[in-house]
C-alpha cells in the first residue's frame, strides 16, 4: 500500500495529508536527496550534478531541479557570462532539511546489508510457498 492509499479519499484527513505526502515525495525522491545534499554543501552547477549523480538522465535532472526550485528548496542563479553560468544553491529550508537527509542516508547505509538479507530470505520463503 502506497502512502497515497493510506488516507481514504473521503476522509477529513485527505485535505491535510495530501500536501504533506507531496512534500515528502519530493524531498525523499530518488534524485532529490543527492541534489539537495550537494547543493547544501556549496553552490553547484548543472554539469557537476550530471557528472556526480550516477544514473540520472539529463531530463530527470532538469525536472528535479525545476521541481526543487518551485518548492523553494533551491535557488537558481544565472550569471551574465558567455556561455551563461548557472548555479543552484540550497535555500534556508533546504539547509534545515539537510541534517535529516544526511541521517536518512546514514541509516540506509547502516542497514543496507540487513535489508538485502531480509529481502533474500523473504523471496526464498515466498518462492518455496509458491512452488508448493
Amino acid at each position: 500500500m502506497s502512502r497515497r492509499e493510506q488516507v481514504l479519499p473521503d476522509s477529513p484527513l485527505q485535505a491535510e495529508a495530501c500536501p504533506i505526502v507531496q512534500v515528502i515525495d519530493r524531498v525523499a525522491g530518488k534524485w532529490s536527496v543527492s541534489i539537495l545534499i550537494a547543493a547544501t554543501k556549496a553552490p553547484v552547477r548543472y554539469t557537476e550534478l550530471e557528472r556526480n549523480i550516477t544514473g540520472i538522465s539529463r531530463r530527470m535532472l532538469t525536472l528535479t531541479l525545476r521541481n526543487l526550485e518551485r518548492d523553494g528548496l533551491l535557488t537558481r542563479t544565472v550569471y551574465p557570462t558567455v556561455p551563461p553560468k548557472v548555479e543552484y544553491s540550497a535555500t534556508d529550508s533546504a539547509r534545515e532539511l539537510y541534517d535529516h537527509l544526511v541521517g536518512l542516508v546514514e541509516w540506509a547505509e547502516r542497514h543496507q546489508t540487513d535489508i538485502i538479507q531480509c529481502r533474500n530470505e523473504y523471496d526464498r520463503e515466498h518462492q518455496a510457498a509458491a512452488a508448493a
